[in-house]
């Protein structure tokens, strides 16, 4: 990928007027529609039970007015699946089948787009990424909120990730999504591993990190400094938060954008506590999703250039983000027409 030049997101976010929908949460909405993911597959686990279940979510986020969905593989990891029993072919054929239930929705919904009666919806863009979750979601003990991976080094990292990243680069997918990396030496990391490979054809990638207030990552290091970890990677074509609180996302990404120019990525939880010990929210302890949906502007305003929902959040939660975000866009185009 050549510096400056536009990737498949900074096309999708001209396309949408300066901004682009994400999806919201896909394993709490897995569970809200009866799948069992107490298991340390958590949501890949219905890649082997349901996958059609994941498809059905996938599409509704997209009716719902998502730009992007992500892939059911967060939790899809070689290790993982060896637990099950299963092999890496195995393992490598549930991953790929993350991506193409996630591209089946999509053409599905662009079958639907085509057939309607509005020339926006036709012309409509949408993309696939291919989620990748850090290294602490691998160890399924809560380690992507606090970072605490014992004596890991950044060597063990990158092996982690090179091989999934070796399978969903030829996936299918749009782009590739680091998710909830909570601390700076995984954002070195993946940086060191995906300048390994940085040809024009290469699929791009973001990476987006949890946090614990409005200026930290959960291991306690800068949000600044792990952005700036990332900024001359070629391949990263964004950066941003996730799973994280929605009230500390303004000032996070106004951190974020004193350092980067790439496009900021934001898609927190509701707020709810997270119970590491039962694997579970804890409810009642967060946002509704109007309170939620009220700071999307906020977002926006801030330099947010996608914008959706983690854990908890739901597609009449993106779909409530659409009508917020094009109600602001005709705000903004009214009062800089004046």
């Amino acid at each position: 990928m050549g510096a400056g030049k536009a990737t498949v997101l900074d096309r999708l976010i001209s396309e949408e007027d300066g901004v682009a929908v994400l999806d919201g949460g896909l394993a709490s909405e897995l569970e809200s529609r009866g799948a069992d993911l107490t298991d340390a597959l958590w949501s890949a686990k219905c890649l082997i039970e349901n996958p059609g279940l994941i498809r059905q979510v996938h599409l509704d986020y997209f009716r719902a007015g998502a730009d992007i969905v992500t892939s059911c593989s967060y939790q899809a990891t070689f290790e993982g699946f060896q637990k099950k029993g299963l092999g890496e072919k195995q393992a490598e054929e549930l991953m790929r089948l993350s991506v193409k239930l996630a591209c089946e929705a999509r053409d599905q919904a662009n079958k639907e787009s085509q057939s309607s009666g509005s020339p926006a919806l036709r012309q409509k863009k949408r993309l696939v990424a291919a989620s990748l979750g850090c290294y602490g979601a691998s160890l399924s003990n809560g380690a992507e909120y606090s970072g605490d991976y014992g004596g890991v080094s950044t060597e063990d990292m990158m092996e982690f990730h090179r091989r999934r990243l070796r399978v969903m680069s030829r996936s299918g997918a749009d782009v590739l999504a680091f998710e909830t990396v909570p601390r700076l030496q995984e954002a070195e990391a993946i940086a060191r591993l995906l300048d390994e490979d940085s040809d024009e054809d290469c699929v791009p990638a973001w990476v987006c990190f949890s946090c614990k207030d409005e200026r930290h990552v959960s291991h306690g290091e800068t949000l600044a400094d792990c952005v700036r970890a990332l900024e001359s990677c070629k391949r990263v074509a964004a950066v941003g938060i996730n799973c994280t609180w929605p009230r500390f996302i303004q000032g996070l990404v106004t951190e974020a954008r004193k350092v980067t120019s790439k496009p900021i990525v934001v898609y927190p939880n509701l707020g709810e506590s997270w119970d590491a010990e039962r694997k579970e929210w804890v409810l009642s302890t967060g946002a509704t999703d109007d309170d939620f949906v009220s700071m999307v502007p906020v977002w926006k305003d801030a330099g947010a250039r996608i914008i959706g929902g983690c854990c908890r959040t739901t597609p009449r939660t993106i779909q409530c983000i659409a009508l917020a975000l094009k109600r602001s866009g005709q705000c903004f185009s009214a009062s800089h027409g004046a």
